[in-house]
C-alpha cells in the first residue's frame, strides 16, 4: 500500500445518507426509519451478547487500527469520517483473510472489518474509496435488514423441508437479497462522494474483478464488458442472469462499475459536490411514499433503458397490458 499525498476534497456538511442511496434502498430504509421500534426490535432479535462476541472476537484475533497500528488507514478513516461528515468514527479492525473482502458489522455501534488481503490489494485511494463504501453502510443503516437476512437464512434451512413455508420464505429472501444489492450500490456511491475521484472508484473495481493485475487491464474494454453483460440479447441469458444473483448479496464487480459510472454521468454525483444534497435535519420528514415511487421509477426506468432481451419483453408486455386495459375501460366500462 505506497504512501500518496493527500488530495483536498470537499466536505459535505450535514449530508444525509439518502443523498447516496440507491432509490430502491432508499424507498425500503426509509419507509423501515418510519416504523419506530422496527429497529429495536432486530436489536433485540440479534442479541447483545451476540454483537459483543463479534467485537471479543476482533479484539482477540484481528488488529485494531489506531494511529500506531494501521496507522495510515486509520489516516484514510478519518479524513472519510469527516468528508461525508460522520458524528462518530467506528472502530475499524483488519484481519488475516488473504481474500480481498470488507464488511460492517454491529446495529449500535458499527464495526468495520478489512481483510488483509484487501489491504494487500489496493492503494490508499483505492482503499479511501472501499472505506468510505463501508462507512456508507454503516451510515446508512444496512445492518438493520442485513440482521434480518441472515436470521431468514438461518431460518431457511429448517422451513424449506415445509413446501409452503419453504417457498415462502425464498420470495422474502429473494427481496431481500435484491434490496442487499442495491444496498451495494448505495455504498459505492458513498465510496465515491468519500474519495471524490470517479476513476479511483472505477480502478478498484477493476482491481476486485481481476485480482490485480492493473497494468494488463484497459478502461474502455473493462466498460464495454459490464455493457455486453447488461445487453445480452437471449431471453437465455436473461433468465441465467436471473439465477445466478437470486442469491447474491452483493452485484457482480463489472456491473457495480457500470452502475457507478451511470450515475456518474447522471450529474448528480457532481450535483452533490456541489452541495446540492439532502439534510440530515430533513430525514424526519421525509415521505416515505415519494420515496416508495422513487424506487418504482427507478426500477420502471431501468426495464425502459436496458437493451436486455427480457427486460424490452417485460417492458412491451407491460405497455400492452397497460394499452388493452384503457381500451376496456374507455370502450366497455358502464357509466356509473
Amino acid at each position: 500500500m505506497p504512501s500518496q499525498p493527500a488530495r483536498s476534497r470537499v466536505t459535505l456538511t450535514d449530508i444525509s445518507s439518502r443523498a447516496w442511496e440507491h432509490p430502491a434502498d432508499r424507498g425500503a430504509l426509509v419507509a423501515l426509519r418510519k416504523l419506530k421500534g422496527f429497529d429495536a426490535v432486530l436489536k433485540a432479535l440479534s442479541g447483545l451478547v451476540s454483537e459483543r462476541a463479534v467485537r471479543l472476537e476482533l479484539l482477540g484475533s484481528a488488529i485494531r487500527v489506531d494511529e500506531r497500528q494501521f496507522g495510515t488507514i486509520h489516516r484514510l478513516l478519518t479524513e472519510v469520517c469527516t468528508v461525508l461528515d460522520a458524528e462518530r468514527v467506528p472502530e475499524l479492525f483488519v484481519t488475516a483473510n488473504p481474500v480481498p473482502g470488507a464488511v460492517t458489522i454491529g446495529m449500535d455501534k458499527p464495526v468495520i472489518v478489512l481483510n488483509s488481503g484487501l489491504v494487500d490489494l489496493l492503494d490508499e485511494e483505492e482503499l479511501s474509496f472501499v472505506v468510505g463504501h463501508e462507512l456508507g453502510h454503516a451510515l446508512s443503516g444496512h445492518a438493520v435488514y442485513q440482521t434480518l437476512l441472515q436470521r431468514l437464512v438461518r431460518l431457511s434451512a429448517v422451513l424449506t423441508a415445509v413446501p409452503v413455508g419453504g417457498l415462502g420464505i425464498r420470495l422474502i429472501m429473494a427481496a431481500l437479497m435484491e434490496w442487499s444489492r442495491k444496498a451495494e450500490l448505495s455504498a459505492d456511491r458513498a465510496g465515491l462522494l468519500a474519495t471524490q475521484d470517479p476513476a479511483v472508484a472505477f480502478r478498484t473495481h477493476m482491481k476486485l474483478a481481476s485480482g490485480g493485475h492493473l497494468e494488463d487491464l484497459d478502461q474502455t474494454s473493462f466498460f464495454d464488458q459490464g455493457r455486453e453483460y447488461d445487453d445480452a440479447g437471449d431471453v437465455r441469458d436473461s433468465v441465467l442472469k436471473m439465477l445466478m444473483i437470486e442469491a447474491r448479496s452483493h452485484p457482480f464487480a463489472v456491473v457495480r462499475a457500470n452502475e457507478l459510472r451511470r450515475w456518474v454521468d447522471s450529474g448528480d454525483y457532481t450535483a452533490v459536490l456541489g452541495g446540492g444534497y439532502a439534510r440530515r435535519g430533513d430525514d424526519d420528514s421525509t415521505s416515505a411514499g415519494e420515496a416508495a415511487r422513487e424506487a418504482a421509477q427507478s426500477y420502471a426506468e431501468t426495464f425502459r433503458q436496458t437493451q436486455d432481451t427480457l427486460g424490452r419483453l417485460v417492458h412491451d408486455a407491460a405497455g400492452f397490458v397497460g394499452s388493452v386495459v384503457g381500451w376496456i375501460d374507455q370502450n366497455l366500462r358502464r357509466p356509473s
